[in-house]
C-alpha cells in the first residue's frame, strides 16, 4: 500500500507555485500545489483530461470557463477537459491544494 504524508511533503517557493508529485499512474495524477500569497497558475486547458482542485488550507480564486469563485479549505472544484481554468491566491496566507488529473498529461 502506498501512503503519502501530505503535510510532510509541502514545499513553498517565493518564485512561483510549487507542484509536488504525490501519486502518478498511467490513469491519473495526484499533486500538491503550494501557493504563497500573490501567486497564481495562469489560465490553461487540458484537452483530454479532467482536473479537480481540492483546497486543503487557505483559500483562493478559481476560474473555470467564464465562472469565477472564491474557494476555502474543505471545498473542491472540477475543471472538465477542454475548459480553460486558472487559480490565484490573492490573499495574505498560503494556500495548499490537492490536485487530481485524469488521465495524466503525456510525458
Amino acid at each position: 500500500m502506498q501512503v503519502a504524508e501530505l503535510f510532510g511533503m509541502l514545499d513553498f517557493s517565493a518564485e512561483k507555485l510549487s507542484k509536488i508529485g504525490v501519486f502518478s499512474t498511467e490513469r491519473m495524477l495526484c499533486d500538491l500545489y503550494c501557493f504563497e500569497a500573490g501567486q497564481d497558475q495562469k489560465a490553461h486547458v487540458h484537452a483530454d483530461a479532467d482536473k479537480v482542485y481540492a483546497v486543503l488550507e487557505g483559500g483562493g480564486m478559481f476560474r473555470v470557463g467564464q465562472e469565477e469563485k472564491r474557494l476555502l479549505a474543505g471545498q473542491a472544484v472540477l475543471a472538465p477537459a477542454g475548459v480553460e481554468h486558472a487559480v490565484s491566491n490573492p490573499g495574505r496566507e498560503r494556500m495548499i491544494c490537492l490536485v487530481f488529473m485524469s488521465p495524466p498529461p503525456a510525458k
